[in-house]
């Protein structure tokens, strides 16, 4: 892991890092030491580690929890160059789309393609952040909606150091069969009006959650549309878990 850039603000440090061609961002509070609790953070399609509501959201886990964050660019965005598979899969997707085909069945099979290498990769990550004296081996939580849903769901799966996890916009066609070996404490994001993702196809992959305890938040709206007041509700949720 090499730091490239530091930078503080109203006591949340933010140190920009590589991990071989992995590029991330680590949130901390100013002067931590010890372990404490660390949620990963999943963007969004067509977004980056910084984005808005990513950014919003480390600084509230860290200024008001006192976790640490962390998030990476997946394949293809942000910092990463473009990836000549993907590319190309989504532009035959998008002409798919446009001759008449549903969109939800090849965001499904996109994201199960490009999960095979993100879940390592965020394994990896969470490895190299653990070590830093700064963050330490305390518990772990994911949170991650949309592509970040589609993604989580298999890494969450794969990975027993997550503890609980805040997942949603997500369907069953991509996640059902990990989603049935994730046992951990879940709350699960459900937009009524969604174009994205089918309704049914989000309730089903609630139901295929094996978690013995999992919440359904279901709000109006379109895709894009999760009302703000989801955000504290996941500060209490992630408190109530790992702190």
């Amino acid at each position: 892991m090499r730091f490239i850039s530091e930078t503080s603000s109203d006591g949340v440090r933010e140190q920009l890092f590589t991990l071989g061609e992995i590029p991330g961002v680590l949130w901390t509070p100013e002067g931590a030491t010890g372990a404490r609790p660390l949620i990963l953070l999943g963007h969004g399609g067509g977004q980056h580690k910084k984005a808005p509501d990513i950014l919003a959201l480390a600084h509230r886990f860290v200024a008001e929890c006192g976790f640490t964050a962390v998030a990476v660019d997946v394949p293809g965005h942000g910092d990463r160059p473009p990836h000549e598979e993907y590319s190309r899969i989504a532009a035959e997707n998008q002409a798919r789309v446009e001759a008449g085909a549903e969109l939800a069945p090849l965001i499904a099979e996109f994201q199960a393609l490009v999960a095979r290498r993100t879940v390592p990769e965020w394994q990896a990550v969470l490895d190299a952040v653990r070590r830093l004296d700064h963050v330490g081996t305390g518990p772990v939580g994911y949170w991650g909606i949309s592509l970040g849903c589609g993604l989580g769901v298999p890494f969450v799966a794969a990975e027993p150091r997550v503890r609980a996890a805040v997942l949603g916009l997500g369907g069953a066609a991509a996640s059902a069969e990990a989603a049935a070996r994730i046992t951990v404490p879940v709350e699960f994001l459900v937009q009524w009006d969604d174009e994205r993702v089918p309704r049914d196809q989000s309730l089903a992959l609630f139901d295929a959650l094996a978690s013995a305890e999992k919440t359904l938040h279901a709000n109006p709206g379109a895709h894009a549309e999760s009302p703000a007041f989801e955000l504290d509700s996941t500060l209490r949720f992630f408190a109530r878990h790992l702190a």
